[in-house]
């Protein structure tokens, strides 16, 4: 009976976490259908102004814009956006494994020397950072209490003023790529300096002195004028487009992570059931033998 019980207990506590699972499945489900809306709006006009602002930044000429200004890697900033809460698979570790092969590979120089800042977005690449001692600037984990534009603006322009101020020569930032509920590319990019446009072949575009090719573009009122206005923008717009893919790729990580886990939950739930009847079918023919036992003692 003591078995019959424990097998019991077993099956209500897995009966109550598939449920559980259930529930978390179906509220990642309905997150994500708003994060995805929120991507894929704000995907296009991030991506086109990212490719403008390239292809200008090839012709404009040392100095034009203090984001520009290309230096030697000595002092690197990772921005690291991750999540706040876990089960979610292996969304946060496969982010801070990559940024970790970062460190490890192309700036283990800086890292050897100190020179490695991280700044985190998302309070799990929060907690592994700074419990392995690296230098972690600020802590950006109530970006995701009211996700917007502003608020991770703020973020953005103290990355700005760091680069301009020389405490960073090199941005570069690590994050999820959504592309649907059960994919998320991991992503490595440089924002700052802003990367230049790479020489390519285009039926639109003209040769420069230089033996480049860039787009022509009609510009007004000036050149400086939006050098200075949209190079600004456009680095806020990089990284509130990375922040809204990883949260749509948290939400699509969960739902796939919950999803499984209700199918290995259904799975135990069979083999314990299985188990429950063939002990309780054990202790019935106990029983029984017992009685027959006990009752020819008897006669006898």
């Amino acid at each position: 009976m003591a078995n019959l019980k424990e097998v019991r207990n077993r099956i209500a506590s897995v009966s109550s976490t598939q449920q559980i699972t259930k529930a978390m499945k179906m509220v990642s489900a309905a997150k994500l259908k708003r994060a995805t809306n929120a991507i894929i709006q704000l995907r296009p006009y991030a991506t086109k102004l990212k490719e403008l602002l390239a292809n200008l930044s090839a012709s404009l000429e040392e100095g034009s814009s203090p984001y520009l200004q290309e230096r030697e890697p000595v002092r690197v900033l990772l921005v690291v956006v991750t999540s706040n809460r876990g089960l979610a698979g292996a969304f946060n570790t496969n982010a801070i494994k990559t940024a970790n092969q970062l460190i490890a590979g192309k700036y283990s120089a800086q890292y050897k020397a100190g020179n490695i800042s991280i700044v985190a977005i998302g309070r799990k690449a929060q907690e592994f950072y700074q419990k392995r001692g690296y230098k972690v600037i600020g802590n950006n984990n109530e970006v995701y209490t009211d996700l917007n534009f502003s608020n991770v603006s703020l973020v953005t322009e103290q990355i700005m003023q760091g680069f301009v101020n020389g405490d960073y020569d090199r941005v570069e930032l690590i994050y999820n790529h959504f592309r649907n509920a059960a994919v998320q590319i991991l992503t490595t990019e440089q924002l700052l300096p802003v990367p230049k446009a790479e020489a390519k072949e285009d039926p639109t575009a003209i040769k420069t002195a230089k033996g480049s090719v860039q787009v022509d573009y009609i510009l007004e009122p000036s050149k400086k004028a939006i050098v200075d206005q949209l190079i600004p923008k456009n680095i806020k717009i990089q990284l509130y487009r990375a922040v809204l893919d990883s949260h749509a790729s948290e939400h699509g990580a969960r739902m796939t992570a919950m999803d499984k886990a209700t199918d290995n939950a259904g799975e135990l739930l069979r083999n314990l059931k299985l188990s429950y009847n063939q002990a309780r079918q054990a202790a019935i023919t106990t029983e029984l033998t017992e009685i027959v036992s006990g009752a020819a003692a008897l006669n006898g």
